[in-house]
């Protein structure tokens, strides 16, 4: 098993894991309601970015996404924040020095106030086509000469459920049919993205989150139970995977209990497909989800620990998008076991050299997360990094280590 020249072995995490939320921002909004605990200063990158990206690249890991935080750079609406532009254009300039080629998303999670709460964020369409795009452009003007290449929003469908599904991020809403919206709204800006920044010279990568999904069974003597769980687990693989996947390859983006959109440019949009994996899902007949294999080993945030479901992904994406680059955006285990989350870390990049191996084109692999901080958003102490928040590695760190330096 060998991975090709120009593998991008690197890190990823949100701009809240590592810099806390911003002070004009949705997320911090909910934080002084005491909606969500307080993220502080996150794990501390803001200040010692240089040591954690030197860090990086000691390790082998020579590609870096973080976040460009929109609420920081533009607090309020039409007035840039000339500190904050001068602590990025730092921190892609320390990436830079330091070996690390730096991947800048645009949007993870959080907002700014303005944006999301008063204007209607990306379900208004006046927000989406307005606002945004012109936040898209100026950012490749002012960030383009340092960032090596785009992954404009992080995991459309989960920032799409959290907020209008089942409520537990802003804006905390709880209706089928506003979810339908804001995913169809979500996946409309991304496309806007890429499309503003593909006339750059670096590549544009969209960040998926995906899993396999598996209708599961609570009460084995119930006959109408697997039926009606198989035809829930079609209904949420439409909104996980086929709609977008149909926008890929026909150019028509149909979000279940929305009307089809037809756009010119949507099939083939993107350089690269990136994937977030975070474990397998069963889906019940009443729509419930709970971790698969049910009776696998999990981590400490619940999650089934299973390599072979990032396999599945993978080959089900290179059969359903065939000739696309993809790449591993973000792949973790939340664990205080630094000795699990290094078999599991080995398991699924030795997965991954399998499907390069036999032909699929996978550019990178990016752990989630570098350093410790993931566990924020759940108001727990979820270790999910490389390093611990002190910067001490252990054996994930040197499995880390050995694939990408090997």
């Amino acid at each position: 098993m060998g991975f090709p020249d120009g593998f991008w072995w690197g890190t990823t995490a949100s701009s809240a894991q590592t810099e806390g939320s911003a002070p004009r921002s949705d997320l911090r909004r909910w934080e002084e309601a005491g909606r969500l605990p307080p993220s502080g200063d996150g794990n501390g990158f803001a200040h010692r970015f240089a040591e954690d990206l030197a860090l990086y690249a000691e390790h082998g890991l020579t590609h870096h996404r973080l976040t460009l935080e929109w609420a920081r750079l533009e607090p309020e609406q039409g007035r840039h924040d000339p500190a904050a532009v001068e602590h990025y254009r730092q921190v892609l300039t320390a990436g830079g020095d330091a070996g690390v080629s730096m991947w800048a998303g645009l949007h993870h999670g959080s907002l700014p106030g303005w944006f999301a709460d008063d204007l209607g964020g990306f379900v208004d369409p006046t927000g989406r086509s307005l606002h945004w795009a012109r936040h898209v452009d100026w950012v490749a003007e002012t960030f383009g000469d340092l960032v090596h290449g785009w992954a404009p929003i992080d995991d459309p469908v989960a920032y799409a459920s959290d907020g209008w599904l089942t409520g537990a991020m802003p804006p905390g809403r709880s209706d089928p049919g506003l979810f339908a919206e804001a995913l169809e709204a979500v996946h409309l800006a991304d496309h806007q993205a890429w499309r503003l920044l593909r006339s750059g010279d670096q590549p544009v990568m969209s960040t998926m989150g995906l899993a396999p999904l598996v209708p599961g069974v609570r009460d084995g003597d119930d006959p109408r139970e697997g039926p009606a769980a198989a035809a829930t687990c079609d209904v949420v693989d439409d909104v996980v995977w086929r709609s977008w996947i149909r926008a890929q390859r026909d150019g028509v983006l149909a979000v279940p209990g929305r009307a089809a959109i037809e756009l010119d440019d949507l099939a083939g949009a993107f350089d690269v497909i990136g994937v977030s994996y975070v474990g397998a899902r069963q889906v019940f007949h009443d729509g419930a989800v709970g971790p698969y294999p049910a009776d696998a080993q999990r981590d400490d945030a619940g999650v089934a620990i299973w390599p072979e479901g990032l396999s599945l992904v993978l080959r089900r994406l290179a059969d359903e998008l065939p000739g696309r680059a993809l790449c591993v955006a973000g792949c973790g285990l939340g664990t205080a076991d630094d000795h699990l989350r290094a078999r599991y870390l080995d398991e699924c990049i030795g997965r991954v050299g399998e499907a390069v191996d036999d032909g699929i084109d996978v550019r990178g692999f990016f752990h989630r997360t570098g350093i410790d901080g993931d566990g924020w958003a759940h108001g727990s102490d979820v270790r999910s990094g490389l390093f611990d928040v002190d910067r001490q590695g252990g054996e994930a760190a040197a499995t880390a280590r050995r694939w990408a330096t090997a």
